[in-house]
């Protein structure tokens, strides 16, 4: 009996919980994928090749988010379908969601590392390490339709009300991923060259592992080879919910570049700071990620069954215990930050800067508890174009001025230049509450 989890009816903490602790893992086992590029990278070779890792990862990092939230759009949708009692749909939509994928694949895979030239310099990669981080995005590029089933299997599956199989994937996908580190970075010492290697290539085990073991599950419908095909209505209502969710990763992603440009014309040390901090910040956050996701596998299903109200009820639960983790998380990251840094470099000078910009992300960690379940309970919703407006209002009309406001009155401060993430996070978090309050009158959806 596979292990799927019925939102719409029951107790909901519990469920939530079973379903969050998988994806939760997922997330960190993620996290640790990118981190020991970095980790081994910095042990094992120079400066030059942790900023080009660390801003090559950023970039795509940013085109692998928007793969996932196209992803997301099929998700939400299958999702809709099962709380509709409607599972038999699910074969059409994952079927025309691989024709779908496969297309958008192939076409970034010729893209990207022709481009990569043009994307180093966007991004002022320093001097030092142009040439790396160039050769970083142009084999990480020409893997992307790798990295792309990667993400959709995952999506299939959560929609399913399945986050264990996502969570078997990574897993495998991170064990891969440390032994091509060892053996191209420490070993054969192939720098920054052999951390993309190692990426692209434990994925593509991953997916074909994966592969093997989704062949022998039992789905909730039939997936038959005359479905694999392009379905108009199924396809525009993917992209009808999946584009404005990458449109706002694609825009906050690019915020997010912007920033890192502006610390990376400092300097080799702060560009290399960030790039260790940025590491570092993805594990604080992983607690909110986890419960982002996992309540739009959560709402879509209850909306699906027209539970509003239950759906609602899951969304003060999930931040009530996401809070407790994200004070937890403000504690170390503002006061131990150093330590953290530590773990991904040897040198002094990077470790304190990549602490001042731990320092303001932790503040962050406050507020995201919030933001992220707001955001999951939109997607599941359907809300998805709300979800890109407040996005982007975070992102240009706050995140990027204030850093570039901070980087002029406080050069060099990463600390000061970082706080331009909560500033944007608590704007973003008014959004959200006006849009809930919106709903509640045209919705009836009770907030007490």
């Amino acid at each position: 009996m596979e292990k799927r989890i019925d939102f719409t009816s029951g107790a909901i903490v519990l469920p939530l919980l079973k379903f969050a602790g998988p994806v939760l893992l997922a997330l960190f086992l993620q996290a640790m994928y990118g981190a020991v590029d970095l980790l081994v990278v910095g042990k094992f070779a120079e400066s030059a090749d942790v900023s080009a890792v660390s801003t090559g990862s950023q970039i795509m990092a940013t085109i692998t988010n928007i793969i996932s939230s196209l992803c997301m759009g099929m998700t939400i949708f299958l999702g809709q379908k099962i709380g509709e009692k409607r599972a038999d749909e699910g074969g059409r939509i994952v079927g025309s969601g691989l024709v779908l994928f496969a297309a958008i694949g192939c076409f970034l895979t010729m893209l990207i590392p022709v481009s990569a030239p043009k994307l180093a310099l966007t991004m002022h990669a320093p001097v030092e390490a142009f040439e790396l981080t160039t050769t970083y995005i142009r084999i990480c590029g020409a893997g992307i339709i790798v990295i792309m089933a990667y993400n959709m299997i995952g999506g299939i599956f959560r929609g399913m009300g399945d986050s264990n199989t996502p969570l078997v994937t990574v897993l495998i996908a991170c064990i891969c991923n440390i032994i091509g580190d060892l053996l191209f970075v420490a070993v054969l010492h192939m720098g920054t060259k052999g951390a993309a290697l190692a990426t692209v290539g434990a994925q593509f085990i991953s997916v074909v592992i994966s592969c093997i073991l989704i062949s022998h599950k039992t789905l909730p419908f039939k997936l038959e080879k005359k479905m694999i095909t392009w379905n108009t209505r199924i396809i525009n209502r993917i992209l009808v919910l999946g584009i404005p969710i990458a449109v706002q990763d694609l825009l906050v992603g690019m915020s997010f570049l912007v920033i890192l440009a502006i610390v990376n014309s400092i300097g080799l040390v702060a560009s290399a700071g960030i790039g260790v901090a940025e590491k570092v910040c993805v594990f604080i956050m992983l607690v909110p990620m986890s419960f982002m996701q996992s309540m739009s596998a959560f709402v879509a299903q209850n909306r699906g069954a027209g539970k509003l109200d239950r759906a609602f009820k899951g969304f003060r639960a999930a931040v009530g215990i996401s809070f407790i983790f994200g004070a937890v998380m403000f504690y170390t990251g503002f006061f131990h930050g150093d330590l953290l840094s530590g773990i991904f470099s040897s040198d002094a000078a990077v470790i304190q800067a990549g602490f001042e910009y731990i320092k303001a992300y932790a503040v962050d960690c406050l507020f995201t508890c919030f933001l992220f379940c707001f955001i999951g309970f939109y997607n599941g919703m359907g809300y998805t174009t709300f979800v890109m407006a407040q996005g982007i209002i975070g992102a240009f009309l706050v995140r990027v001025p204030v850093s570039f406001l901070m980087s002029k009155l406080m050069p060099g401060s990463l600390f000061h230049i970082g706080l331009a993430t909560p500033c944007s996070t608590i704007v973003q978090i008014l959004l959200c509450f006006g849009c809930l309050i919106y709903m509640s009158r045209k919705k009836d959806l009770k907030l007490i």
